[in-house]
Parts: structure tokens; sequence; C-alpha cells
């Protein structure tokens, strides 16, 4: 298989080529790179499920085509108002589990009253006063069945360093998830089917960042004493959960650590998304290296000196703490930076460095984002590029008129 994204010079004139007939601002999908990291993925997860994380994609083109490849089954929605109409886009898609806990009551109704979704949907618990807001809503008598996944917290709570992770589920300890887990077994109205553990600070945690050999040392060794906890403590939990539950799924993982999680054996499936469109935060890891499957182009419209450049757009800011690896990446022409001053403005965003003296207005930049989602929060479609030709086009979220978080 070919990959010219391995060469600058040639990937992105490529795409350049192929999208110069598209106003700015555009939103490229490469074919290539797109199959090659979807492939990738399921190599890595070793034979174990992929759950496709719908946020870091957010393009319902891109998850239909993952789930028609052998490795992929099912969506990890980010609310219940998306899994209720991705559920009426896509009538084949049978397992929508909602990866965060809802209180969109609209939403709980809609499910609550309708057999084939709620066959179809899961929601995300970590406490009776989940529970207690569906009832609210509609009680049992008068609805359907709930089927719900429980959420064991995944952080460490390591010597010195205390909690390590993401703050998600109050439900840390076996003892506990088993404890939860009755209960829901006993409450009238509700289902429990599955059990998710997220461990962040492996699979979203950078282990090789560009120019922090410090970051990486302590971030790698962070991880190699996490994930074993973290495997330990979980068959345990779910050990306590299926004396109560008859169990569909255990979920884990993410992008970063596909090949860890996949060795856990009380897991049955992973989770993940961001690795396919790839944002460049991804390229700092040790032991994988993604395609950069998706990216942006901007024009430059004026020159307010010589030695910079000034594009129009390119505040697409990822989540996470406010830092330089959250800002769009400049990567076409090479040698481009943005300015630490401005950075990446709302409505324009210069940048400096040997090119910029001979861009002219119209000329065209190519950044590419941190994570992946927040790309499709700004386009209406993405250009799908095949060499240096458009081959089609695919709405995002946005452009089929729908914002959901």
């Amino acid at each position: 298989m070919g990959r010219p994204w391995l060469e600058p010079s040639v990937h992105w004139p490529e795409l350049t080529e192929a999208t110069r007939h598209l106003d700015a601002p555009v939103g490229a999908l490469h074919l290539g790179a797109l199959r090659w990291n979807a492939h990738e993925m399921v190599r890595r997860a070793a034979g174990t499920p992929i759950r496709v994380a719908t946020k870091s994609i957010r393009v319902r083109a891109v998850i239909e085509a993952l789930l028609a490849l052998p490795g992929y089954r099912g969506v990890l929605a980010y609310t219940l108002a998306e899994a209720i109409w991705l559920a009426g886009r896509m009538p084949s898609l049978d397992d929508l589990v909602v990866g965060y806990p809802t209180a969109e009551t609209a939403g709980i109704r809609r499910l609550a009253t309708d057999g084939d979704l709620a066959r179809r949907i899961t929601l995300m618990v970590d406490s009776p006063a989940q529970l207690d807001l569906v009832d609210a809503v509609l009680p049992p008598a008068e609805r359907e069945e709930i089927r719900v996944c429980l959420e064991l917290d995944a952080s460490w709570h390591a010597p010195v360093l205390g909690h390590l992770g993401v703050r998600r589920s109050p439900v840390h300890d076996p003892d506990d998830a088993g404890a939860l887990a009755a209960y829901i077994a006993e409450r009238p109205g509700f289902r429990l089917v599955g059990v998710m553990a997220y461990e962040a600070q492996v699979a979203g945690v950078v282990n090789a960042p560009r120019g922090r050999p410090v970051d990486g040392a302590v971030n790698r060794w962070m991880q190699s004493r996490s994930m074993p906890e973290l495997v330990e403590r979980r068959a345990r939990a779910v050990a306590a959960v299926r004396r109560h539950a008859d169990l569909e799924f255990v979920n884990g993982g993410g992008t970063g650590s596909l090949e860890a999680t996949a060795a856990d054996p009380s897991v049955t499936e992973l989770g993940a998304g961001s690795g396919i469109l790839a944002g460049h935060l991804f390229d700092g890891y040790l032991h994988f290296t993604p395609a950069p499957a998706a990216a942006f182009a901007l024009d430059v419209v004026r020159s307010p000196s010589a030695r910079h450049a000034t594009i129009l757009g390119g505040g697409w800011i990822a989540s996470g703490p406010p830092a330089v690896d959250r800002l769009p990446q400049v990567v076409w022409p090479e040698g481009l930076r943005m300015l630490p001053r401005e950075a990446a403005g709302e409505v324009q965003t210069p940048v400096t460095g040997r090119p910029a003296a001979r861009l002219r207005a119209g000329d065209r930049i190519w950044l590419r984002h941190t994570k992946s989602g927040e790309l499709a929060e700004h386009l209406n479609e993405f250009a799908v590029v095949d060499g240096d030709e458009v081959v089609g086009t695919v709405p995002t979220y946005r452009g089929e008129g729908m914002a959901f978080l």
C-alpha cells in the first residue's frame, strides 16, 4: 500500500491540487490514510472488536464505513440525542452505547416509549441518582425496560502523585461495583448489560511528546504501573458485577491503549475513534504512528510585513488543558509557525517562518487539528481525496444540521 503522507512534499501539494477549486475553509479526508488507520487499529486490537467512539469522528459516512469493516462493532455515542439520531439514520445499527450519563429528559422519554430504541440503545450509569432521573421521566410501569452499562473508574491512585486519569465515575473499587450492580439488578425497569472503564491516563496521554523527553519518560513510567493495577482491579470488578448481571460486553481502552487493553482478559471490546482521523496529538506515541487522514486548508488573505502572512480563521482549538498542544498544527508549507502572542485566532491567524515571505493572498495553508472532533464542529462537509482528485464529499454532523454538544 502506498503511503504518500510519509512524503510531505508529495502529500500536501496533492491535497492542494485536488481541492484547488473549493473555497476555504476546506476539510479533506485522505482516502488512503483513512483506510490505513482503520486497518492499523484492527491490527493493534488483535482480534478484540472495536466500538466506534463517534465524538472523535462526527461524520456519519465514516462511521458507516467503519462498521462495514471486520473488526468494528457498535458505536459509543457521546449523547443520548446523538444515539437516537444515529439509530434513526442507520436502521441496521442495533448496538449503541451512550458513553456518558444523560440528563436529557426529552431523549429519555423518547427512548423509554420506543421499544425499538430501547432494544438498541444502552445508557451509561454510575449512581442510583441517574436511575432516579429516568424514573422521574416515566416510572417502570409506564415505559420500556432501559438497558444500562456500569462505568468503573479507571484512574490510578498513585503513590505520592495521587489521582492520575480523568474524573469520571465515582465507582473505583470492585466492592463498590458489585454493590451498584446488585442495586441495579433489584431495581425495576432496568437491565444491566455492560461494564465500561476508560483508562485515559494510558489511552489519552502521549508517551513520546515531541521535544519533551522528560515528560515522555515520566508518562511511560506512569503507564507501565497504572495498566497492571487496572487489569487486576478491573478483573475483580467485572467478576463482582457478573454475580448480579449477565453481561453482554466489557468495554475498555482508547486509541492510545489498544494493545494493552486488548491484552486484558476481562475486556471483550475496545472503544476508540481518534485514531481514525488522527489529529497531531496522536503523533506523540512510541508504539504506533497513525496517518494524517484529516486536515484543513485556509487562505492567506494579507501580508502584514515581509516576514508574516495572515490566514483567515484557524482558531479551531481542542478540548483539554489550555496549552500549545491544543492548537492546530501548521504543516504546509513546511517551516511556518504561529506567533506565540497571537496563536490561532477566531478570525485570523498570522504565521511566520521562511516561507511566509513568498506567500501571497489566495495561497493555501494546510493545518492539522489536535484531536479529532473539533474539525466537524467547524466544517459542513469533507472532501474525500484519492491521490490528487476529489472523489466525493461527505457531510459532517454540522452539515446534516446536527450539533449535539
